[in-house]
């Protein structure tokens, strides 16, 4: 599976603090990108969050051709899905909902036409092709009856990418929780979730960096998410430009179908829920835009954000109701 990736945006400094002999840290490769994993408790699970991270993809990976998910897609109507596939597909329904259709999963054969889907296709597409293809978004046409995924049209795509990668990250944190294991961090390509205090007793901290200064590590702010989730979804550098200057982003509006670039550059999304919510509606917000986002903020107070944008002269500006130290 391969997941929007937040290095791409953001550099992520994790303080993990000193060390400890009940402290373990796990990194790796999973979902496109990479992972760590840190955890109080001696006992390595490295095996059993392997197990898991197949069960994910195995299900919901649009980068395996033999996944579930792949295979509805291409009209296999056998398949009967998981436990995993139908919890992700109701949580979806849920912020399609929420959001108005903002956020998705239908969007994917979209996605796909302008390159940044698993086909890598890059076409310049037309105001007429995006119209053909926004008669296949939808994802009030999409339904799971009995275990089995109804479409009502069979060229409909889905695509859970946004929505996965943090749906994976609250997987580990169950299986770590069924261990009794109730201090962790886990981030998988940015997108984390913690529980509790770090070896030394302190909160889990991590640092944003300015995105306009990535590459110098600049720090941003820092973030205290013991007990919360967080996820950022941008179109600061996942982005082509086509032949005659156009550029395209990765992250479509699922009213129009296009592609198109918004001074907003970043959401981070921060709550006391699990990190597919968070996830899901940090793509939701970039697709928004910044003063549909602030509207819908007024009334979801549950959710803390930190909006990046930049003026016309290019400098950066936040908006954001994140207010926890």
């Amino acid at each position: 599976m391969k997941l929007k990736n937040l290095s791409l945006f953001f550099t992520l400094l994790i303080v993990f603090g000193s060390c400890s002999k009940k402290e373990t840290v796990l990194k790796g490769y999973v979902f496109g990108t990479s992972y760590k994993i840190a955890y109080m408790d001696s006992e390595n699970h490295q095996k059993a969050l392997d197990s898991l991270f197949y069960l994910v993809n195995k299900s919901l990976s649009t980068y395996i051709p033999t996944s579930d998910i792949s295979r509805i897609n291409k009209g296999d109507t056998t398949v009967v899905v998981d436990a995993l596939f139908a919890e992700v597909f109701l949580k979806s329904k849920e912020i399609y909902k929420n959001t108005n259709g903002f956020f998705d999963p239908t969007v994917g054969g979209l996605v796909n036409a302008y390159g940044f889907g698993p086909k890598k296709e890059k076409k310049n597409l037309s105001a007429k092709e995006v119209k053909e293809l926004m008669q296949f978004v939808g994802f009030d046409k999409v339904s799971l009856i009995n275990g089995k995924i109804k479409k009502a049209q069979p060229e409909m795509y889905l695509d859970f990418n946004s929505i996965a990668k943090g749906f994976g990250i609250d997987v580990v944190a169950r299986f770590l929780e069924s261990k009794n294991i109730n201090n962790y961090l886990i981030e998988i390509g940015g997108e984390i979730r913690a529980k509790g205090v770090k070896a030394n007793q302190q909160p889990w901290i991590i640092q944003l960096v300015n995105p306009l200064k990535a590459d110098t590590g600049n720090g941003f702010r820092k973030l205290n998410l013991s007990n919360k989730s967080m996820a950022t979804s941008g179109n600061y550098r996942k982005y082509r430009v086509d032949d005659k200057g156009n550029k395209y982003v990765h992250i479509l509006n699922p009213k129009t179908g296009f592609a198109t670039e918004s001074n907003l550059l970043s959401a981070s999304v921060i709550a006391k829920k699990d990190c597919a919510n968070v996830d899901a509606y940090a793509t939701a917000f970039m697709a928004m835009g910044l003063e549909q986002t602030k509207a819908f903020l007024k009334k979801n107070k549950d959710l803390e954000v930190i909006l990046l944008y930049s003026l016309k002269d290019g400098t950066l500006q936040e908006y954001t109701t994140y207010t926890s130290n």
